[in-house]
């Protein structure tokens, strides 16, 4: 008995995350997920990467921004802009960029779902209430995505950066604190917003189906 009901909670879990990763594929492929902001694409993909690692753990929440990943690879391949390099092996300048850019776009959005998840844990471990805990989790994982992407670029590629919009490596640092500002601190305010009311109403529903 107690092995079929842990081949359900499994089931039920894989089905959960493909939904998500669905939901996630067709955020990516739409002008809902990536929106063309100045030289970089400000995103809302890391909404359901959230809310996947909130009802469903730091794995789920990996596996999830594996695909927001990937997607962002195929995406910046298949519709460039002048900020491709980036994220996508096949336009990058060089060997080493591509193993750059498979960093940028995957594991930086791995870490979404990771730390969203972790975080989710532990506020649940000191008993926080859902409504904050739900709002600080979708802050800190739209600020994950936009801090580590950002940073990453700033640290491995701050020369072609610089060349991809035609300034000077010294300017780069301002233009990409300026990104983090008018980009990331929106992203992070809109991703609060709808991971706790989403996630309040899921959790809910969770909570009505167990009983």
């Amino acid at each position: 008995m107690k092995r079929t009901y842990n081949s359900k909670q499994k089931t039920r879990w894989l089905v959960s995350v493909a939904m998500f990763a669905a939901i996630i594929v067709l955020l990516a492929f739409t002008p809902l997920g990536l929106i063309p902001v100045s030289f970089i694409k400000a995103t809302t993909i890391q909404i359901p990467v959230v809310i996947g690692a909130v009802l469903l753990g730091p794995l789920a929440g990996a596996v999830l921004g594996g695909v927001f990943g990937i997607c962002s690879m195929v995406n910046a391949t298949i519709a460039p802009t002048p900020m491709s390099f980036a994220f996508s092996p096949a336009m990058a300048m060089n060997g080493a960029g591509a193993v750059k850019a498979v960093w940028i776009a995957l594991g930086c959005r791995i870490l979404i779902g990771v730390v969203a998840g972790w975080l989710w844990r532990a506020f649940k471990k000191v008993k926080l209430p859902d409504i904050p805990a739900l709002a600080i989790t979708g802050a800190a994982g739209a600020m994950t995505n936009t801090a580590l992407v950002m940073g990453s670029i700033y640290v491995l590629l701050a020369k072609e950066y610089a060349q991809s919009i035609g300034k000077s490596v010294g300017a780069v640092f301002k233009i990409i604190m300026s990104v983090v500002a008018v980009n990331g601190i929106p992203e992070a305010i809109v991703t609060a917003i709808i991971v706790m009311i989403v996630g309040k109403a899921l959790l809910a529903m969770r909570k009505r189906s167990t009983r």
